[in-house]
């Protein structure tokens, strides 16, 4: 961001350095504390496993985990990440839910896939044997235009299997 010259020395006008933990690794950012994380890692840090669906926090492409709860990132401010562990598609450690999402050949156009697998991986880890409720309530959030819901469930369902 170019600072006018005649206001270089106002201090009031800097971006302020942020430090965010994302993926295990630590960043630290010069960007305004209410741009939404959506932007800081797409734009800023070239992470873009993380989708821009529809802004308002409705869609659920944007899913990522903020201290391990699911959050949306294009709601979510760089502020309030600090200090606090982000996890994005690009650091999900789950390869068994990985496993279960190919098994059933979840992703169509795969657009949605990495905040339908976010919310998804915050729900194994809170609940590892899911029911067909909990799966129910905890997709909800996330849309799909292809209608994947189906294979999304079943994925879920056999992913718990796994763990019985």
């Amino acid at each position: 961001m170019a600072i006018p010259s005649s206001a270089a020395k106002d201090k009031s006008l800097t971006t302020p350095s942020l430090n965010l933990t994302i993926n295990g690794r630590s960043f630290t950012l010069n960007a305004d504390p209410n741009m939404p994380i959506l932007w800081a890692l797409r734009d800023i840090l070239g992470l873009t496993g993380t989708k821009y669906g529809c802004g308002a926090g409705l869609c659920g492409a944007c899913t990522v985990h903020v201290d391990g709860q699911p959050v949306r990132a294009c709601l979510t401010s760089v502020s309030q990440a600090q200090g606090k562990q982000l996890t994005t598609i690009e650091g999900l450690d789950n390869q068994k839910l990985k496993n279960a999402w190919a098994e059933h050949n979840v992703p169509q156009c795969g657009y949605c896939q990495a905040g339908q697998l976010m919310s998804a991986a915050a729900l194994v880890t809170q609940h590892p044997k899911p029911s067909a409720e909990q799966i129910d309530a905890a997709m909800s959030g996330n849309l799909c235009r292809c209608g994947t819901y189906p294979r999304i469930k079943a994925a879920l369902q056999s992913y718990a299997k796994q763990e019985g």
